[in-house]
């Protein structure tokens, strides 16, 4: 959640970011108020304990009729106390309700509006010009023996699949590349749970606008997660770190993609599950936007081991999603749509999820501190897709990128 500090002394950073995102700025007011009822419902009613206590001490002392008359207004004073604890209660439950409705703030420099209202940071790379009618990544993954849609379906219904053969030693080597690139750059590997508790759920801000989209079982009251950065934030929730922390979160992941039901039906591009290899880092607040740059470079350099043209843009505010500050997106170019879908992720959720889970560290003066938390995508099945398409050849074969033939038993081409 945001500081309520800054909501307070700065309320129009607040109803910008909001406008930014195209959500409601009226919380923000409701916000204000309700915080100033806890406020006086706080003081009121250290007040009247405080009365309450010096009361306690007369009546010891009192004898007879005073002393009737002592606890007669002790009486009247205890039933103040009361209501006034209910109101502070009740005005703290509002305040938490609000405050949990408003997401990050959002940056200052990320571009304004709605999903398509992107800017394109860089490009790299030229999309490949064929000599032959190049095949999609579905036609190609199916005639390799890597790719079963049909029999994904008939075992678990639309937009689950099998991979086999060559396409599961494809995803493996992809998974164990980006695992060994992130040790190699000081991350802890992690295989994750992938069901969480509500708390874990709602504490990265994944139970807002998107709820819809998270698998939920109501007999467990236990969520499937979308990514490792779920259980990942969830790691040290109440505890005080002496240090920075990175991991690398391995997980299978789930996803209802609920509304796009139309979109993507063909292949492996927009599935239920999927595997993917997530970093996470816990940092100073001050050092998140560094983090933010290196992780991006990370995203990047991974994609370069794959030989793909992608192009890197800066998310929109209306599709950062709730925690995120500023998010860059890594896309590939898929040759056979002729556009660039997104293969990586990178968020600064500077101090969010961290206030959320009440995740701290230790500065140079002892003191407790809220942490800041980054994330960005290493690999993912979906980038199979790239892979097989930008790679292939006249025949049907692909040709696999250099550096993933040490993970692929020193394979050269699939065929």
């Amino acid at each position: 959640m945001i500081d309520l500090k800054v909501l307070r002394e700065n309320p129009e950073i607040v109803r910008a970011s909001q406008r930014a995102r195209g959500e409601d700025e009226g919380v923000v007011d409701s916000l204000l108020s309700a915080d100033e009822r806890r406020r006086t419902a706080i003081s009121r009613a250290d007040t009247l304990r405080a009365e309450q206590k010096v009361l306690g001490k007369e009546v010891g002392k009192a004898k007879g009729d005073e002393r009737a008359e002592l606890l007669a207004k002790a009486k009247d004073l205890a039933a103040e106390v009361k209501a006034a604890e209910a109101e502070q209660h009740a005005t703290s439950e509002e305040v938490t309700e609000l405050l949990a409705r408003i997401p990050n703030l959002v940056h200052p420099d990320a571009p304004i509006g709605g999903e398509d209202d992107f800017v394109v940071v860089k490009t790299v790379g030229e999309p490949r010009e064929f000599d032959f009618e190049p095949q999609d990544h579905l036609d190609l993954g199916t005639k390799l023996g890597a790719i079963d849609m049909e029999r994904g379906a008939k075992v678990g219904g639309s937009r689950f699949y099998f991979l086999k053969g060559v396409g599961a030693q494809l995803e493996l080597a992809l998974l164990n590349m980006a695992a060994q690139q992130a040790t190699a750059n000081g991350f802890q590997l992690m295989i994750t749970p992938t069901l969480v508790r509500p708390e874990i759920m709602a504490g990265t801000g994944f139970l807002g606008a998107h709820s819809s989209e998270i698998y939920h079982l109501p007999n467990d009251d236990l969520y499937l997660v979308g990514t490792s950065e779920v259980p990942l934030a969830g790691y040290h929730a109440d505890e005080i770190l002496d240090g920075e922390r990175r991991y690398a979160g391995w997980s299978s992941c789930y996803r209802r993609e609920a509304g796009s039901y139309g979109k993507d039906t063909r292949g492996i591009i927009r599935v239920h599950q999927f595997n993917k290899v997530e970093m996470f880092s816990y940092v100073k607040p001050e050092d998140a936007e560094a983090e933010h740059a290196r992780l991006l470079g990370w995203e990047e350099e991974m994609l370069a081991k794959i030989e793909v043209p992608y192009r890197v843009i800066d998310t929109a505010t209306g599709d950062l999603g709730m925690s995120a500050h500023r998010k860059f997106d890594c896309e590939a170019w898929v040759p056979t749509q002729q556009k660039y879908r997104e293969l990586t992720s990178t968020s600064n959720c500077t101090t969010f999820q961290a206030r959320r889970l009440n995740v701290r560290y230790r500065d140079e003066n002892g003191k407790s501190q809220i942490a800041a938390t980054l994330n960005g995508t290493l690999a993912t099945t979906r980038w199979i897709v790239a892979i097989l398409e930008n790679h292939q050849n006249a025949d049907g074969s692909v040709t696999v990128p250099e550096a993933m033939r040490p993970f692929m038993g020193g394979l050269e081409v699939l065929k």
